[in-house]
């Protein structure tokens, strides 16, 4: 693992610990329940978890971008659905308010989302659309007076239907550009908001202690002050969020890679074939060398986006092969630990079971791998030939 600061060093430990002996006793049950976990969101409130890279006049903890990603990367070793709870809230939720709220608005929001007290949460997906955003949208925000009056439906939106859920930015179409595109915009919509409706939460094959549901609105209205950022600015604020989500995402990525060589090198010394540890066999030990190989690779890939992000440098290539390497890594991982737990792998009281059916959506989420390969070819010059 690269040497880190002591301050970030501190932190990693504080949620190593947390994610060891508050986390992994209990997760198993509520993941087979398909349970969210409210006691363990309540104590990360506690510890300053959401408001890492919240600044303190914001009712934050003053750190940084990367100190989230490190508390990702340690919750995931444990556990996904812990770690994309924090992701979301705070990434998707709370980021677009304090990097483009107006004051009222953060002052309205931030404290509490920084505390953990409600969550926030990013309703962009539609069930018409996936990589194509501005082509996909249908949903719709209308000016009427002094208010705004939304029409149409999200999906796969996450930490949108908890009980602690307190707001949802939602983008829109909001008009039509000169060119005769669409004007994007995103606007604050509170939970409870008439016309405001959460459908129940998907059935889902990872990410069962996570809530993720479809939303829809009809002749929501909401105030015009609720409108974050400039008009028409949405899908440009979108963009920026992503790319600094696809660092936590990489994060999150690389400690599910780290959990199953965890596991796996417990595994090895306590199960016995043929008269040996099978840790004995170079088979194995080849496979959990790779398995090393990878995660160290996919975090230097993550600490290097990271690291330019918050120097100001340009980071979108490096953020989306982060995110590429670090989501092949946990998918490769969980396949290779599966298949070292043989039969045990398979069964969801094992992490490793859990570890591969949290897996694949991070292939998925945040930017299919085939949108980090387009991006980066992008990046490379390779889109004007």
């Amino acid at each position: 693992m690269p040497k880190l600061a002591e301050e970030y060093e501190d932190l990693r430990k504080t949620v190593e610990e947390f994610a060891r002996d508050v986390v992994a006793p209990v997760i198993g049950d509520l993941y087979e329940r398909e349970e969210f976990p409210y006691d363990i969101v309540r104590q990360m409130g506690a510890m300053g978890l959401f408001g890492l890279p919240i600044p303190e006049e914001h009712g934050g903890m003053g750190g940084d971008y990367f100190a989230l990603c490190l508390a990702l990367e340690e919750l995931a070793r444990v556990d996904s659905s812990v770690s994309i709870t924090l992701e979301a809230a705070v990434s998707l939720g709370a980021m677009p308010i304090y990097r483009f709220g107006t004051d009222e608005q953060r002052a309205t929001w931030l404290p509490r989302l920084a505390s953990g007290e409600i969550l926030g949460a990013f309703g962009l997906t539609e069930p018409g659309g996936g990589s194509d955003v501005p082509g996909g949208m249908r949903t719709t925000a209308v000016l009427d007076g002094d208010e705004w009056v939304i029409n149409g439906s999200k999906a796969f939106i996450t930490n949108s239907g908890t009980d602690i859920t307190g707001v949802v930015g939602v983008a829109a179409i909001t008009g039509e550009r000169e060119n005769g595109k669409k004007e994007i915009s995103t606007i604050l919509v509170p939970s409870g908001t008439p016309g405001f409706t959460v459908s129940k939460k998907y059935s889902k094959v990872g990410w069962n202690c996570s809530d993720t549901r479809e939303l829809s609105f009809t002749d929501c209205r909401v105030p015009a002050a609720n409108l974050l950022g400039q008009r028409g600015r949405g899908y440009a604020q979108f963009l920026q969020t992503l790319d600094e989500g696809r660092i936590a995402i990489a994060a999150l990525s690389v400690g599910l890679a780290q959990g199953c060589v965890d596991e796996c090198l417990r595994y090895v010394h306590e199960r016995r074939a043929f008269g040996h540890p099978i840790g004995h066999y170079q088979a194995i030990q080849f496979k959990i060398a790779d398995m090393e190989v990878r995660t160290h690779t996919a975090r230097l890939a993550y600490h290097h986006a990271a690291e330019r992000m918050l120097a100001g440098e340009p980071f979108k290539k490096e953020a989306a092969i982060a995110k590429l390497v670090s989501s092949n890594a946990a998918m490769d991982n969980a396949r290779d630990a599966t298949q070292i737990f043989g039969g045990y792998g398979f069964m969801n009281e094992y992490p490793v079971g859990r570890f591969y059916r949290d897996a694949k959506i991070l292939e998925i989420g945040e930017g299919t791998s085939e949108v980090q390969r387009m991006l980066i070819a992008r990046e490379l010059g390779l889109s004007s030939l």
